[in-house]
């Protein structure tokens, strides 16, 4: 038997080379090649559209088609309404999260009202009828198969012509025209694309399932998520109930759209009320709290932020964050003591959003700010009030944007003083909600702090 060739293909880009290399020599990623076994055959390619004449968009005929509603509201959000005839979504997220319940339970909830296939490459049928029973799903409509070879899904897929079809999960599923072995870049790409070809051309909603490296990133070559039309992340922490899953990618809605789901004995369920798992209840006021609005999609989030400050024991005090970005507080020090004269460089600062929320807007920065002085000061801010903004190194509080939809649910939650920047101060008046607007640090650490 003659020895197999072996070539080194870089994670990101899908580059190969016969020598292996710190540095991808075509996309210049550093430690992404990983060693498979070079394929022999000529690469396959084929459009996934049929072909057309050159024409001008407005000659295109293009017609809003009616979403699939998967029968989980947190997850239709996050998908921006629904699912779309013909649309790839990419579900990934660490081992164990709930990624194969959830889809399960989509997959049971859609089979009432259209034809569902669920293939999976993890699980027999016996497990999974298992675990449909033990979630107490009806399973009398939905199908099920259990397969790992691409070309035999693509062939039941064909005769079976399903509105939907889950697959669990994409780094399972292999093809005969290659020798790789499953779960490798060549498998992947080539997987995933005679999937999404076949989804284009038949109106299939493909739902695939993709694990992630221990990096948080989905495995694979990063050209699957090009490929996708959606690419949605789970997120978690394993010792709490509480599942959020964000769109990353959507071109049929918004991106960073968030589902907030509890995991029960009955499988996910979703959150109506997401911001009270993000808010402490404190019996008295607490120095070092601040409850922050930030938006996630077209979604308006409460969320508390927590600061410590206490004096450093050690030459190099510590700067900790859970959920807040490092280098953003270290900014925030320093505009705290150039513009304000409060100083913390021999203080330990740890901040954390509650809930296990990763804040990612500079909205952020004005609730951090003032949590911080709070701790060090000793004073606790007012209760019922919420702020938000982004802090410039010259002092300023800028104005971050759906400042009024910010302000709408705080009102509705029962606060009733928001901190805002001047430019977000809303032109009418919030019924049971006082707007203090401003536009410097420390005019902010004032009014919330020493009620000035």
């Amino acid at each position: 038997m003659a020895r197999l060739r072996t070539v080194y293909a870089c994670t990101e880009c899908g580059g190969q080379t016969l020598k292996w290399q710190g540095q991808c020599p075509h996309c210049n990623a550093w430690n992404t090649l990983v060693e498979s076994i070079a394929e022999t055959q000529p690469a396959r390619y084929q459009g996934v559209a049929q072909p057309s004449t050159v024409q001008t968009l407005a000659q295109v005929e293009a017609a809003e088609e009616p979403r699939r509603e998967t029968g989980i509201a947190e997850l239709d959000r996050a998908l921006g309404g629904g699912l779309v005839r013909a649309g790839v979504v990419l579900l990934g997220g660490d081992p164990g999260i709930g990624k194969s319940t959830l889809l399960l339970q989509a997959s049971s909830a859609m089979s009432a009202a259209c034809k569902a296939l669920y293939v999976s490459g993890e699980e027999s049928a016996q497990q999974i009828a298992l675990r449909s029973r033990r979630l107490g799903l009806n399973g009398t409509r939905l199908e099920v198969l259990a397969e790992v070879q691409l070309e035999r899904i693509l062939g039941v897929l064909a005769e079976s012509r399903p509105d939907v079809a889950v697959i669990d999960s994409i780094q399972t599923v292999y093809s005969e025209g290659l020798q790789s072995a499953p779960g490798s870049v060549a498998q992947v790409r080539e997987c995933a694309a005679q999937l999404t070809r076949f989804a284009k051309s038949s109106g299939t909603t493909l739902l695939l399932v993709g694990h992630v490296t221990k990096e948080g990133a989905i495995a694979g070559p990063r050209v699957l998520e090009h490929m996708v039309d959606s690419v949605l992340y789970f997120e978690g922490d394993a010792h709490s109930s509480f599942r959020l899953v964000r769109a990353i990618k959507n071109r049929f809605g918004a991106v960073n759209e968030l589902g907030v789901f509890a995991m029960t004995e009955r499988g996910l369920r979703g959150v109506a009320n997401p911001s009270a798992l993000f808010l402490s209840q404190h019996a008295s006021e607490v120095p070092g709290c601040c409850v922050l609005v930030t938006q996630e999609g077209t979604r308006p989030l409460l969320v508390e932020v927590q600061a410590l400050v206490d004096e450093s024991h050690s030459p190099n005090p510590r700067r900790l964050t859970v959920g807040v970005d490092t280098n953003r507080l270290a900014m925030l020090l320093a505009v705290l003591h150039r513009h304000t004269g409060i100083a913390a460089f021999d203080q330990d600062v740890f901040v954390n959003a509650v809930g296990g929320v990763k804040i990612d807007e500079p909205a952020s920065d004005l609730p951090v700010l003032l949590a911080v002085v709070s701790s060090l000061r000793g004073k606790p801010l007012p209760r019922k009030l919420v702020a938000f903004g982004e802090v410039g190194l010259a002092g300023e509080v800028r104005p971050v944007q759906r400042g009024q939809e910010r302000l709408r649910e705080a009102a509705k939650l029962g606060f009733d003083r928001a901190l805002v920047p001047l430019a977000n101060a809303p032109k009418g008046r919030i019924e049971g909600l006082e707007v203090i607007a401003v536009d410097r640090v420390d005019a902010a650490v004032r009014a919330a702090i020493h009620n000035e």
